[in-house]
């Protein structure tokens, strides 16, 4: 493989699919956009945009939002209107780990946690085991919902079956309690499946789709659910301060991205299967191919090197690829569609030099 410091240097973010650029196209969305005051509930291209997300996620409604974590912190209070309701949800999933525990500071919902397998899931009897017994109301707090995260982020982006899905949305059915799914990659699943989004969400009362990440809009989210949840979202929306006046200049970016895009995903998840097998031949790192299902690749550092995930890290941007530390001994690159296979190999090979300069110069910390 051609060194990296013969190479011309470039940029090549991999931090995360939230680092792209608006295209052309949705910038002339943007500007051209027919907008009024959202707010007041007359902004005809956020409406456009929700009932176009509402169909394709086969939900009744659904609500704009600025961000991910507010989508389902506004979706599980909506679920959890009585404080000291509890939640139960993956050890390792986003909401639990990456939202600032919201649900708890600002909703006074507890997090029951469950263990998640590698593959994103948790175990279903665990699951049916953590929800709380009504005979103990007294002591505990009662069991109103359950969340997954679909593709699971700290799992390696790794899909959850509608068959998997369906199973939790029975034992919620049986227990009476609702279940919503963190979706913000959930289009990347749909694609890597072969399955329809609607299909795998079927059984969720609400879901959260991110519309910044692998789809490439500039800001937002939506949740979607039944119109009775979308009313209810749309106050806690106020008052978590996300209402927004001319909404539709941002909504108008997340429609090109749902319109171009979702079809552009196939390529992410081909080219991260790539950038996986040259990594699999770098000498100190070791790569399960295997678990690369989307546009996340995780790699790890054999026990015996000395190279560590920040150094590691530190040395790629002194060649214009940056990427993120996922643990003490491992680092995640995320694929999207402003990434070309040029940009792979040019990584491919950083990466390359990089542990050879690290295994060989003494710098190693």
């Amino acid at each position: 493989m051609q060194g990296a410091e013969t190479m011309v240097m470039r940029r090549v973010d991999l931090r995360s699919d939230t680092v792209t650029k608006p295209t052309e196209a949705m910038r002339a969305a943007m500007a051209s956009a027919d907008v009024e005051d959202d707010v007041l509930g007359s902004d005809p291209t956020a409406h456009r945009f929700e009932s176009e997300m509402a169909r394709v996620m086969g939900k009744e409604a659904a609500l704009f939002v600025p961000s991910g974590t507010m989508g389902n912190l506004i979706s599980v209070l909506v679920h959890c209107e009585v404080r000291g309701s509890e939640v139960i949800l993956g050890d390792n999933s986003h909401i639990h780990v990456y939202e600032n525990g919201g649900i708890s500071t600002i909703g006074g919902v507890h997090p029951r946690t469950v263990k998640n397998k590698s593959d994103g899931t948790m175990d279903l009897d665990q699951i049916e085991a953590a929800i709380r017994h009504p005979e103990g109301a007294l002591y505990y707090p009662t069991t109103r919902l359950i969340c997954l995260e679909n593709t699971h982020a700290n799992c390696g982006g790794r899909c959850i079956s509608s068959e998997y899905t369906d199973r939790v949305g029975q034992i919620a059915k049986k227990h009476g309690l609702k279940l919503h799914i963190d979706g913000a990659r959930i289009f990347n699943a749909s694609i890597a499946l072969g399955v329809p989004v609607h299909r795998l969400v079927e059984v969720a009362d609400s879901v959260s789709v991110c519309m910044s990440k692998g789809l490439g809009a500039p800001v937002g989210s939506v949740i979607v659910g039944s119109r009775e949840f979308i009313t209810k979202a749309k106050r806690l929306r106020k008052t978590l301060g996300g209402g927004m006046r001319q909404v539709g200049v941002l909504c108008a970016a997340a429609y090109v991205a749902l319109r171009d895009n979702v079809g552009k995903l196939e390529d992410d998840h081909k080219k991260a299967k790539m950038f996986a097998d040259g990594l699999r031949q770098i000498k100190e790192l070791t790569v399960d191919t295997s678990s690369v299902e989307t546009n996340m690749v995780f790699f790890d550092i054999v026990e015996s090197s000395l190279i560590t995930p920040e150094r590691l890290c530190q040395v790629l941007e002194e060649h214009g690829v940056l990427a993120m530390p996922a643990s003490s001994t491992s680092v995640r690159f995320v694929v999207h569609y402003q990434i070309s296979e040029s940009d792979i190999h040019y990584a491919l090979a950083c990466v390359q030099q990089a542990v050879q300069e690290l295994s060989t110069d003494g710098i190693a910390k």
